[in-house]
């Protein structure tokens, strides 16, 4: 009888450390596959939330910030949780918020929000889209991106080339359009971006656009225009040829522009800082682009805003991105280093804002 008992006691015991056992199998099983590498996974899960804490915190990205309401994009497709967003963005957006409060460069990073401001500003209401315009830096294309949106046109292909620039018939309303309670509901909702280039790259896009291989239906800038420039600012009265870019960078760094750019009107905008186009500043952008980087940036804008699904943005010919180092230096290689200083003065607001270099040219 004695061993009857003792062998029912083993079995138990036995039975128990099985159970034991197995629990813990179970249990390590769990832990596994919880945290488990979660390339593999959907993004849908709790994991890759949890690995891209860690990421981020592994890489120092700054803690000081509760991301206001505002700052938050609204499409459906992004998450509200800025983790998922890619470095480089939150990165361009922290550079500008510290630039922002150097009180040393105030007057070149900010500007009221007035009506010449929201003038540049388009608005998709049926998907809380804000799009500010940075003329050269391919803005016709994200325009006609907003149009389709908008529903003037079922396709990209199909938008007339004279339609994009036709503010009658382009479909897009402008912010400066809205009372000031609906731009300012606008402008805390809304998903709001734009694009920049390298400040002094762009200058030589408008210079060749405007006044070089000028279009024959905008015929005020060679007229008009070029001689205004020529005659204030041009050292060789003798000369006749048309205006070169020595006068323009010569117009564009005086500190007394000003008076010619009232008689000028909103033709400026081609060559305006970002600051007083956009006001990035004063106005909470969700994203902001990069002509450089624009295979990449302008995918990522489409998904951020919630519309990837409903529009491509067109395809970039190779190399038309790309920040063509040697033109710039070619353009300026003429230009006195004192034009050149007064030029980078006038537009270091916008290389310090968005992280461009100082030109090499200008340090030599």
């Amino acid at each position: 009888w004695l061993t009857s008992d003792n062998m029912h006691h083993q079995w138990l015991l036995l039975a128990a450390c099985f159970w034991v056992i197995f629990m813990f199998m179970v249990a390590s099983k769990f832990i596994t596959l919880t945290f488990k590498d979660p390339d593999g996974y959907s993004a849908k899960q709790e994991p890759l939330i949890l690995t891209a804490v860690t990421k981020l915190e592994e890489v120092h990205v700054p803690e000081e910030k509760h991301w206001p309401e505002e700052f938050q994009p609204t499409g459906k497709a992004f998450s509200a949780n800025l983790i998922h967003q890619p470095l480089v963005h939150m990165e361009r957006l922290e550079l500008l918020r510290n630039v922002c409060r150097d009180t040393a460069l105030r007057n070149l990073s900010h500007t009221a929000v007035s009506k010449f401001v929201l003038d540049r500003i388009f608005v998709c209401d049926k998907h809380k889209i804000l799009f500010c315009q940075t003329p050269k830096v391919g803005n016709t294309q994200w325009k006609k991106v907003l149009i389709v949106l908008n529903g003037a046109f079922s396709s990209i292909e199909e938008i007339p080339e004279n339609i994009v620039h036709d503010h009658e018939k382009d479909g897009l309303p402008r912010l400066s359009s809205f009372s000031d309670s609906e731009i300012k509901k606008r402008l805390n909702l809304y998903f709001k971006f734009f694009i920049v280039r390298d400040p002094f790259e762009r200058l030589i896009s408008a210079f060749k656009d405007k006044f070089v291989h000028n279009p024959r239906f905008e015929p005020w800038y060679r007229h008009e225009i070029a001689p205004g420039i020529i005659r204030k600012y041009r050292k060789n009265r003798t000369e006749t040829k048309g205006l070169q870019f020595e006068d323009f960078v010569r117009y564009l760094g005086d500190p007394n522009h000003r008076w010619l750019d009232v008689q000028f009107g909103d033709h400026i905008i081609h060559w305006v800082t970002y600051v007083e186009l956009c006001a990035p500043c004063e106005i909470t952008y969700t994203v902001i682009g990069h002509h450089e980087t624009l295979e990449d940036d302008a995918p990522y804008i489409l998904k951020a805003a919630g519309i990837d699904h409903l529009v491509s943005y067109p395809t970039i010919p190779p190399g038309i991105t790309v920040y063509n180092k040697t033109k710039v230096e070619r353009y300026f290689s003429g230009i006195s280093k004192r034009d050149i200083r007064r030029l980078y003065a006038r537009f270091e607001g916008d290389f310090k804002l968005f992280g461009y270099r100082e030109p090499d040219f200008l340090l030599n």
